[in-house]
Formats: C-alpha cells, sequence, structure tokens
C-alpha cells in the first residue's frame, strides 16, 4: 500500500488530499466530520483507510476549503457541496479506473452526503448523522432514556440507589425529562431526508448507541428504516476495538456489494 497528496481545485481554492492507493475498481470517498483534517480524530481515519486499502480498495481524503492544508474560508458542511463534487473529481482522475465509489461520513459529513444527495457517490455509508440545528447542551429524551437504561442496567449503580446515594429529586426529574415527547423534526433533518431520498443508491445508516449525536438522529429519524445498523457499545467515532472492527466491517460489505 502506498499513500500520496493531491492537490486539486474547488471553486478558485486548492484543496488537499491523500490518496491510498490500491488495484480495485471499487473506492471509499471518506469525508471529515466537524472541522476535524483527513487525518481525522487521533489520526483513526488515517489508519482506517489504510486498513481499506490493503484490502485492495482505494480510498480518498480531503481536507474542505478552509481547514487543514487547504485554502479558502471554512463554509462548514451545510456549503460543503462543492468540495464533495471536487473531491470526487479529483478522486476518479487520480484512479481512472473506478467503476464505483462509496461515500462515509461521521457526523455533520454523513449529513453532508444527504444534504448533497450522496454527492455523486454510487453508495453511502453514513454514521451517526448530525440532526441537531440548535444545541444548547440539552440531551434529547431519547439520549436521556438511554443514558438511565444503561444505569438500571449496572448492579453498582442499583446499590447506590437502595442506599440513598441517588438523589431521588434529580431522579424524578432526569425520568420526567426522559417521558417528554421527542421534539418534531428540524429542518435540517427534514431536508436530509428530502436530500436521501433523490438518492438512488444502496444506503447504510450506522448508529453508535452510546452516541448522544446518534440518539438525536434516531429521535428525528424513523426508528424502523431497514437501512439502519447499530452498535451497542460504540461511542461516536466508534473508538472502541469490537466498535471499530464492526465499522471496518461494515464500510468493507458495502465496498463489495
Amino acid at each position: 500500500m502506498s499513500r500520496r497528496q493531491v492537490t486539486f481545485a474547488c471553486e478558485g481554492e486548492t484543496l488537499v488530499g491523500t490518496l491510498d492507493e490500491a488495484a480495485g475498481t471499487t473506492g471509499l470517498l471518506l469525508v471529515s466530520g466537524g472541522n476535524e483534517i483527513r487525518t481525522g480524530a487521533f489520526a483513526g481515519q488515517a489508519r482506517l483507510a489504510a486498513r481499506v486499502a490493503a484490502q485492495g480498495y482505494p480510498v480518498f481524503r480531503f481536507d474542505r476549503r478552509g481547514i487543514g492544508d487547504s485554502t479558502g474560508v471554512n463554509g462548514g458542511f451545510l456549503e460543503s457541496g462543492p468540495d464533495l463534487a471536487a473531491a470526487l473529481a479529483a478522486f476518479k482522475a487520480e484512479h481512472p479506473d473506478l467503476t464505483r465509489v462509496v461515500g462515509f461520513g461521521n457526523c455533520d459529513a454523513a449529513s453532508a452526503l444527504m444534504l448533497n444527495a450522496g454527492a455523486g457517490c454510487d453508495s453511502l455509508v453514513l454514521a451517526n448523522p448530525w440532526t441537531i440545528e440548535h444545541d444548547d447542551g440539552t440531551p434529547p429524551p431519547a439520549a436521556i432514556r438511554a443514558r438511565y437504561a444503561e444505569k438500571l442496567r449496572n448492579p453498582k449503580e442499583l446499590a447506590r440507589l437502595a442506599t440513598g446515594k441517588v438523589s431521588l429529586g434529580k431522579l424524578v426529574g432526569g425520568i420526567g425529562r426522559a417521558l417528554r415527547p421527542a421534539p418534531p423534526p428540524t429542518s435540517l433533518a427534514q431536508d436530509m431526508r428530502a436530500g436521501l431520498a433523490r438518492f438512488e443508491g444502496p444506503v447504510r445508516l450506522l448508529v453508535a448507541e452510546r452516541d448522544r449525536t446518534a440518539q438525536a438522529f434516531l429521535g428525528a429519524w424513523d426508528v424502523g428504516d431497514p437501512r439502519i445498523a447499530r452498535c451497542p457499545e460504540a461511542s461516536h467515532a466508534f473508538v472502541e476495538r469490537a466498535a471499530s472492527e464492526w465499522l471496518f466491517e461494515q464500510i468493507v460489505a458495502a465496498l463489495t456489494e
């Protein structure tokens, strides 16, 4: 496996990407979430790219405008459509044998792919899509329910409750918040739904069940959507050993569809 840096243009700016080369004709476009550079949190994306490429699938990562090594102004994921299109074009130019591209994004990178109807990719793997339009720091009811369910499965927490070490006032208040109905879907979630409806290829919606962002997504989405796959012990970035392996298997399965 070899890795090389690629520069390409996007609306008058210069973007920087990284291509992990492999011989396959199906490739992975790995989109960074938040304001992460293409190495991702703690270089997790770089490790994932190397591992996927070792399976025979080329992987392209990039910094959108105003992030990392790329020039321009950072417009956030809502304005990243041109960046996605430019990155896909660069990937195909650098690897002209490509016949199929799978787009993968976590958090608002998943949202960006949804808003842009897949951004020209043939298949999508969307992890923990960001649907929170106004983040005031208050966990959604679904997240509170998940937290209390986890506590009630923990014998130590039950012992604390039995011995009076848990504030009943806080407990009652928390249960009350957990029982509130989910807020109506935001316009962001509705736009993501509309964008994904325009996409005609295969879709995997991956949910890390210990993640607040994922719990908020489930609260704004149809939880019966057959495209949803859940990883019970995973946090947001799938850093746990079993969760990391699960994510890798999901991506490889999408590449081999």
